[in-house]
């Protein structure tokens, strides 16, 4: 079993001793409060309507970047197993040639979410000429982002054009996604995991957690951006 304080090693919760994510924890407290919970609502909003809108496939082909998440025995749990139903769909589909799976190793894994995430797409029968790519380096969905760029760019100078991208992962955490790609310069079109958006008590707490995620992050740049707080805008870039 996992120690308690696992899930504060991962995810947003795990820069918490940096001093940068904390000034943007304040602020973005301080909005929330002056504003009575509205901003809030505001984001939840955003993060449904992109839950329930999402499509599930690009309008043209795409590279592909499938967003991992913590496994369960060393294999993808639920979600992560929708986000390789959805990309191997699309690969039959001929709606994308490239594919790069995104993700380090779980506290107590013994691989890697990409390569788990290769591991199950090897057991099903994929089509030929698909080109799979593994980024396990990172341990979050920016460094996921960051990190795919740099293999996108790998071929050619830093300032090569970033070819667009579709963003495969559930529902919840399509907003997320699309916020920070969209600051790294990418292209980008969110590809919603599961067929349709179905709220039940767990879905639900996803939703209303994304949306704080979100807020944090977005109400964080835009105050360092107004101040000129280059360490922390540079955090996303």
């Amino acid at each position: 079993m996992p120690p308690l304080t696992a899930p504060l090693k991962r995810g947003p919760w795990r820069y918490l001793s940096d001093r940068d994510v904390l000034h943007a924890a304040v602020v973005t407290l301080l909005v929330f409060l002056l504003s009575l919970g509205l901003v809030w609502i505001g984001y939840l909003v955003h993060v449904c309507r992109m839950a329930a809108r999402s499509p599930l496939a690009p309008a043209q082909p795409m590279t592909t970047l499938v967003f991992g998440r913590r496994l369960v025995r060393d294999a993808p749990e639920k979600d992560y197993q929708q986000r390789l139903w959805r990309v191997l769909a699309l690969m039959r589909s001929r709606a994308t040639e490239r594919v790069l799976l995104l993700g380090g190793r779980s506290e107590g894994s013994l691989i890697s979410e990409a390569e788990a995430g290769r591991a199950w797409l090897a057991q099903h029968e994929l089509p030929a000429g698909v080109v799979v790519q593994l980024e396990q380096a990172s341990v979050d969905s920016l460094e996921n982002l960051r990190h795919a760029r740099s293999l996108l760019q790998e071929d050619g100078p830093v300032t090569r054009v970033l070819p667009p991208v579709a963003l495969v992962t559930s529902r919840y955490h399509l907003a997320r996604c699309q916020l920070l790609a969209r600051r790294l310069g990418f292209q980008s079109v969110p590809i919603a995991a599961e067929p349709a958006l179905v709220l039940n008590r767990r879905y639900v707490i996803r939703l209303l957690a994304e949306s704080g995620y979100l807020m944090w992050i977005d109400i964080g740049l835009r105050w360092a951006t107004f101040i000129g707080h280059r360490r922390i805008t540079a955090r996303v870039r």
